[in-house]
């Protein structure tokens, strides 16, 4: 896994999650990381690892098509998209969740983009 799209210590609060969902748990956490392509409407804020597939994690994905959702992405393919001057995805250092991420997948279902 990219070591600078994702900290240690979000990884292992990530896993955390990723273990109470595995377990049955109903969850539903503030967002751990926000990563997001540079010069572009693209933006992931994701709460869980897969403990069984570490690359895998859930979260709210947004392509920018004015249709973000709930779902698994693969960190490693995030990690391979380039966007506008071959610019990588970026980790928002200063991202600090402020709600629910059920409450900004249901602002981005209205809106058409993620707000944070």
């Amino acid at each position: 896994m990219p070591h600078d799209l994702i900290t240690s210590q979000q990884r292992e609060l990530m896993l955390a999650y990723g273990a109470k969902s595995a377990a049955g748990e109903s969850i539903d956490p503030k967002p751990v990381v926000k990563l997001f392509m540079p010069g572009m409407a693209m933006t992931w804020l994701l709460t869980e690892l897969d403990p069984e597939d570490t690359d895998i994690a859930f979260g709210l994905c947004d392509l920018g098509m004015d249709c973000p959702e709930l779902g698994s992405v693969r960190i490693s393919e995030i990690a391979s998209v380039r966007g506008k001057l071959g610019l990588p995805v970026e980790r928002d250092l200063y991202f600090e969740p402020d709600k629910a991420l059920s409450v900004y997948a249901d602002e981005a279902s209205t809106l058409g983009f993620i707000r944070t």
